[in-house]
């Protein structure tokens, strides 16, 4: 079962991001305040999910949230200053938008920058031991997934309706015959002998 909160009294917003490990595409990063009153007993961090649960639980955390949102930093952004440097960005963006502002954060993981001197805790493995948190790992994967299979229609060899742009077997292989696309991180290692990465 998960936790409701961290520090009572408080509001508290939970962080996650998804596609950190990807080849392509943006990552994305969601923040979320949860009424005190939330309860679920499928929400969990979003990996544990199928595609279906993390759906319907987007639809009841969108509906019940005393408020959440989604950042952003594109492949661009995370090739100039690094994919943790860009997560982090990515969640400041998504707190940004909080209102109300939170006064405590909840982070997934153990690297995180202070955002507008709000106190903040990481969990390692937060997704799987506070709502807050899973519910932002549930916002942020399936937003970029539908992010991910719009670009998918422009560029369908590189499967990303299956692999999210993920470094599979199948994405590194197309990567070797094809090349990279637009939409590929430059800095990433991006195939199995790392090709020249002109455009």
């Amino acid at each position: 079962m998960l936790l409701c909160c961290d520090k009572s009294g408080l509001i508290e917003a939970g962080c996650d991001e998804a596609g950190r490990g990807c080849l392509a595409g943006p990552v994305f990063a969601a923040a979320v305040i949860l009424p005190e009153t939330f309860t679920s007993e499928v929400l969990n961090d979003s990996k544990q999910l199928s595609e279906k649960q993390r759906y319907i639980l987007r639809d009841l955390i969108v509906k019940e949230a005393v408020a959440w949102a989604v950042g952003i930093c594109d492949q661009q952004e995370i090739d100039k200053i690094n994919i943790l440097n860009a997560s982090i960005l990515a969640m400041h963006k998504a707190l940004k938008q909080l209102l109300p502002q939170p006064q405590h954060i909840l982070v997934d993981g153990n690297r995180f920058k202070s955002y507008e001197n709000i106190p903040h805790t990481c969990f390692v493995k937060g997704d799987g031991r506070y709502m807050s948190i899973a519910a932002a790992s549930v916002l942020a994967k399936t937003f970029r997934d539908d992010y991910m299979q719009k670009i998918h229609a422009d560029f369908p060899e590189y499967g990303w309706n299956q692999n999210k742009g993920y470094p599979t077997e199948k994405h590194r292989a197309t990567i070797s015959r094809l090349g990279i696309t637009e939409h590929h991180r430059k800095s990433f290692r991006l195939s199995n002998n790392q090709l020249t990465l002109d455009l």
